[in-house]
């Protein structure tokens, strides 16, 4: 009678198998490892919580620090007051930035902080004004209709909306927006001319900067910032420095930045969001750590007599010992698994219910995201379940026959 046939029996006997089905060292390992559903299925569910909030961290350090902007993005600049974002600018500077060898467009922005409908998140997004005659070629990684372009700038009171904030809203061409003031003692009242789809999307809102300046005189001169389009990336390091350099002694000194760099101001203004991140990271490891541990430790100590048993038919201690890990294995795979599946839908949903100026809106589970988190959990599932294997292994079989449990 082979090795199988053996393991057949004996696991027949001790109430290992739940049918007659041939047995296989596989099917062994799969039936063992969800032998108690209860505690395999708390165990995975465990697992999968702290997978999905790993992989958002991972998903959050990604989109921050290493994924890059479209190349056409990636070529604008922004130029900003060197103290702070909230200092302004004169706009004089502009004519003398175009000069600079490189330079093919710039654009003057102000921060308009308003309300629209209410003051709860949900009803928040960026409206910013600008110069819609030179926008388009400092935008380009934006999509504008030709027909709506030139209607925006035509009408001093029209907007450029995102296609995600118009489906947002339910708003369609030459809807009426109405958003109150609250820097500005002013409300805007807008018409929808233009829409622009962008990649990740940007859910802002564009207006003409000279309705601002009619309505409030007193920032007639001023920009809160610049964005400057360069005509290839050889040219943006130098053009960075020449600005700079231009307005070293200025009133106003500059900071000239390129956009990833001017986003990650802002993230930097919570704080030190790295450390944050990695002490998430490090917090979840150690809890899946601590739960897939311990489940292989009540599992394999609930096993004992088993142990003996399949001692006694000529398993090796190498057998054994990979036998109980790849139960523990299992068990951090099919958890990793339905973190990573529910945190592609989760995170698809945070990114667009979340608006922000400079926060990221293009986070997403891409495969070396999901590959990384299926790693942290094959690398915790063979830390886990070797320790406890690995003293099962080397038990003494008459003692194992012996045990009361």
């Amino acid at each position: 009678m082979g090795k199988p046939a053996l393991l057949a029996k004996a696991a027949k006997k001790h109430r290992l198998l739940w049918s007659d089905e041939p047995m296989t060292l596989g099917s062994f390992i799969v039936r063992n490892t969800f032998r108690n559903k209860r505690r395999s299925v708390l165990t995975m569910i465990s697992i999968s919580l702290s997978l999905l909030l790993l992989t958002l961290m991972i998903c959050i350090w990604r989109t921050l620090y290493i994924d890059q902007f479209a190349p056409q993005a990636s070529r604008r600049l922004i130029v900003r007051d060197r103290v702070s974002l909230a200092v302004s600018l004169p706009t004089y500077y502009r004519d003398k930035i175009r000069s600079i060898p490189g330079v093919t467009a710039i654009v003057p922005y102000v921060w308009f902080d308003g309300r629209y409908i209410d003051g709860r998140p949900e009803h928040y997004f960026a409206r910013m004004p600008t110069d819609p005659d030179e926008y388009p070629n400092v935008a380009v990684d934006k999509i504008i209709p030709p027909d709506e372009l030139k209607a925006w700038q035509q009408d001093r009171a029209g907007a450029l909306v995102d296609v995600s904030l118009m489906k947002k809203y339910g708003w369609k061409l030459r809807d009426r927006v109405h958003i109150d003031g609250t820097i500005f003692p002013i409300d805007l009242d807008l018409t929808i001319r233009a829409t622009y789809r962008r990649d990740p999307p940007q859910d802002t809102l564009f207006f003409n900067m000279k309705y601002l300046e009619e309505a409030v005189p007193q920032i007639k001169g001023q920009a809160g910032w610049f964005a400057a389009m360069i005509d290839s990336p050889e040219h943006i390091v130098p053009a960075a420095a020449q600005i700079d350099q231009m307005f070293h002694n200025a009133p106003f000194p500059t900071k000239t930045e390129t956009e990833k760099a001017f986003q990650l101001g802002f993230v930097a203004t919570l704080g030190n969001v790295k450390a944050f991140i990695l002490a998430i990271c490090g917090a979840v490891v150690f809890a899946i750590l601590l739960v897939s541990a311990n489940t292989m430790a009540m599992s394999i100590r609930s096993r004992t007599r088993e142990v003996a048993v399949l001692k006694t038919l000529g398993f090796t201690q190498q057998k054994l010992l990979s036998i109980f890990v790849s139960e523990a294995v299992a068990l951090a795979l099919v958890g990793g698994v339905l973190g990573v599946l529910v945190a592609i839908p989760l995170i698809t949903a945070l990114t667009h219910g979340f608006i922000g100026i400079g926060i990221p809106l293009d986070m997403k589970v891409k495969w070396p995201t999901a590959a990384l988190a299926m790693l942290v959990a094959l690398i915790l599932g063979l830390i886990s379940g070797y320790l406890p294997a690995y003293r099962a292994s080397r038990m003494n079989i008459v003692e194992g026959l012996r045990h009361i449990g």
